[in-house]
């Protein structure tokens, strides 16, 4: 299996809103359109702290994952946030997911980052396999407060 990464461009916009509805579903997440196109202006814009990468396999976008640079006042160059990855449910299994982890982990590495992290459902056993062949979870509990 070729899988080629490159960052998102706009003519992947149709591809991109499918898989990122696939992503909120999976999520049981509904988003205003006007914040699903905000998000994806910002992936795309090289001025804005957000990235997307897609996944690429016999000319058909896959997957993507979206990260960005955080400052830390534990460490001089920061972190890098992984904050979504979504692969095609028809391609899983094949490498992509992993292509996609290793892609913002060398963009980490080569930013300094002290940090390469994320968070996933505790019953997202399929991803957790995954990721749990990277590193065990941190043991962190995150707490959120909506403000909206």
């Amino acid at each position: 299996m070729n899988i080629e990464l490159r960052p998102a461009q706009p003519s992947d916009k149709a591809r991109w809103f499918e898989l990122w509805q696939g992503y909120l579903d999976f999520y049981k997440t509904v988003l205003s359109p006007a914040q699903s196109e905000l998000t994806w202006s910002r992936v795309i814009n090289p001025d804005f702290n957000m990235k997307c990468v897609v996944a690429v396999l016999d000319g058909s976008v896959v997957g993507f994952t979206t990260y960005n640079l955080q400052n830390s006042t534990w460490s001089e160059n920061g972190h890098c946030y992984l904050e979504d990855l979504f692969v095609d449910p028809t391609v899983r299994g094949g490498g992509v997911g992993r292509a996609l982890i290793d892609y913002v982990k060398a963009f980490a590495i080569e930013n300094k980052c002290s940090r390469l992290y994320w968070n996933t459902d505790e019953d997202n056993a399929t991803a957790r396999k995954l990721y749990d062949s990277y590193s065990l979870e941190s043991g962190k509990r995150q707490y959120r407060i909506s403000l909206t």
